[in-house]
């Protein structure tokens, strides 16, 4: 799925769109230090060009997949079952699934 975007980044500027982080202060914000937020936003809001841009960024498609295992919550379940399709994930993986596993054990126990 993800097989050509180095061709795709080489045309494009590699910056994240402020559009995705439009509730931070962008002059102060790190994007290493908060790359887990960076990627939930792409993966929640972004466009396939934005895809291109985390790669570049993190590591390519396996510097994604790992900080996609340590992303606390997504907004949607389908988010959850895309990272597992596009990214070859098991739910299981995801520290998000993780939490809400041990959430429901517990409130249920």
């Amino acid at each position: 799925m993800w097989s050509d975007w180095k061709n795709e980044v080489k045309q494009q500027e590699v910056t994240i769109p402020e559009r995705l982080l439009w509730d931070m202060d962008l002059e102060n914000f790190d994007l290493q230090k908060n790359k887990k937020i960076v990627v939930q936003r792409v993966i929640e809001y972004g466009l396939p060009e934005d895809y291109n841009t985390i790669f570049s960024m993190y590591g390519g498609v396996q510097g994604v997949r790992e900080i996609i295992k340590q992303i606390h919550h997504f907004r949607y379940p389908q988010d959850i079952a895309f990272v597992c399709i596009a990214f070859n994930l098991k739910k299981e993986e995801l520290e998000c699934y993780k939490r809400q596993h041990l959430r429901n054990k517990h409130l249920n126990s």
